[in-house]
C-alpha cells in the first residue's frame, strides 16, 4: 500500500466533502475546515510528479481561490448567498480534481496489466 497516495487522496477527498458540507449547512466553521483541508491538499499536490499533476495542482489552486474569498465575504460582509456561489465554484474544482485522480488511477492500473 502506498501511504503517500493514501494521505494525498484522503486530504483531496476530505476537502471535497467538507466543501459539500458547507453547501448543505452554511456555517463559518465548516467553511474554515474546508479551507484548511483544501490548503493541505494543495500543499501535498506540489510534490506530485505524475502525468496529470499540473492539472491536479491547478484545480486545487482554483478551489483555494474560491474558498478564501468565500470565507472573507461570509466573515466580513455576512453575505451568505455570495459565499455560497464561491463555494459552488470550489466544489466544481474539487470534483474536477477527483475525476483526474480517478483517470490517473485507471491509467496506472491499465499499465500494470
Amino acid at each position: 500500500m502506498d501511504w503517500g497516495k493514501v494521505i494525498f487522496i484522503f486530504f483531496t477527498l476530505s476537502s471535497a466533502t467538507s466543501t459539500a458540507g458547507f453547501l448543505y449547512a452554511p456555517d463559518i466553521t465548516i467553511l474554515f475546515v474546508a479551507i484548511a483541508l483544501n490548503l493541505i491538499a494543495t500543499t501535498l499536490k506540489i510534490g506530485v510528479r505524475k502525468r496529470l499533476s499540473s492539472e491536479l495542482f491547478a484545480s486545487s489552486i482554483v478551489a483555494d481561490l474560491h474558498l478564501l474569498p468565500a470565507f472573507g465575504v461570509l466573515q466580513v460582509f455576512h453575505n451568505e448567498k455570495l459565499a455560497y456561489v464561491f463555494v459552488l465554484g470550489a466544489m466544481m474544482a474539487n470534483i474536477f480534481s477527483l475525476i483526474l485522480i480517478l483517470i490517473e488511477s485507471a491509467q496506472k492500473q491499465e499499465a500494470d496489466f
